[in-house]
């Protein structure tokens, strides 16, 4: 059947109302199209550029990524968290005569803090913070099955890599489907009941052979069901889903990539 006469799902089509909508753009772009600035922000030394950039790209996540604010919210405490006990760390761990111009901050017993680890720490944490953020742009906007087409579509990644990978990420909800089936099924029967650390150990031990059993099952259907529709037999299949890559999506990467170079600018001028 052509691909031409089947719409594409709602991940993948691009009405005006999801025009504001990263879901809606081309996998490639939010992925790989931000490489460019993660490998920029890994060289940078100062904390202005990276955290300027950061806070560029969860900007642009909240006000496009269509994230639930619980995510956004939990987003930013993690960053929050992360910076903080990275420049702990590595205000305690950083030798200080490797830091010039350093000072002593404090002293207790023989920990001693000193301002130069310190704000060693806090480069390294706000660069970490902002690679977080831009990768985020792509893993909270993206499916697997989307990266999967885009890369087979755009890229010519082979069919018989991609859909094999597209099936083996679709293996991980079906595995979670299936433990919840056979812990309902052990409540029911009553196995497995007692109580306290060993308890909660064969409890866990006794899911292994069922979802091993379960996982086996299902391989069997999906490469029956593969087998008998001819996967492989040819050098190229007919594309159901299409993930498009237009001008939109050009103007995203230029986006993203002018966002970053103004960031940059902005430091140096401040």
């Amino acid at each position: 059947m052509s691909a031409a006469v089947l719409p594409a799902p709602a991940s993948t089509t691009r009405t005006r109302e999801g025009r504001s909508d990263l879901r809606t753009y081309n996998p490639l772009v939010k992925i790989l199209g931000v490489v460019p600035v993660m490998l920029y922000v890994v060289t940078t030394r100062d904390v202005l550029t990276p955290a300027l950039i950061g806070a560029a790209a969860f900007a642009v996540l909240a006000a496009m990524g269509r994230v639930r604010p619980t995510v956004l919210a939990g987003v930013a405490l993690t960053a929050a968290a992360l910076v903080a006990v990275m420049t702990l760390s590595f205000g305690l761990l950083t030798d200080p005569a490797a830091v010039t111009g350093s000072t002593l901050i404090a002293s207790i017993g023989p920990v001693q803090v000193w301002s130069g680890a310190l704000a060693t720490g806090l480069a390294t944490a706000v660069r970490t913070v902002a690679l977080l953020m831009l990768v985020l742009l792509g893993g909270l906007t993206t499916t697997g099955a989307d990266l999967v087409r885009a890369m087979t579509q755009q890229l010519h990644l082979p069919y018989r890599i991609g859909y094999a990978a597209l099936a083996a990420v679709r293996f991980v909800p079906r595995f979670g489907h299936e433990l919840e089936v056979i812990r309902g099924a052990h409540r029911v029967r009553g196995v497995a009941l007692s109580r306290g650390p060993l308890g909660a150990v064969r409890r866990r031990a006794g899911y292994v052979v069922p979802l091993l059993a379960g996982g086996i099952r299902h391989g069997e259907r999906v490469s029956l069901a593969m087998e008998s529709r001819g996967f492989g037999a040819h050098p190229t299949r007919t594309e159901r889903v299409r993930v498009p890559f237009g001008p939109r999506d050009v103007v995203l990467l230029l986006a993203l990539w002018g966002g970053a170079a103004a960031c940059a600018a902005l430091a140096t001028l401040l």
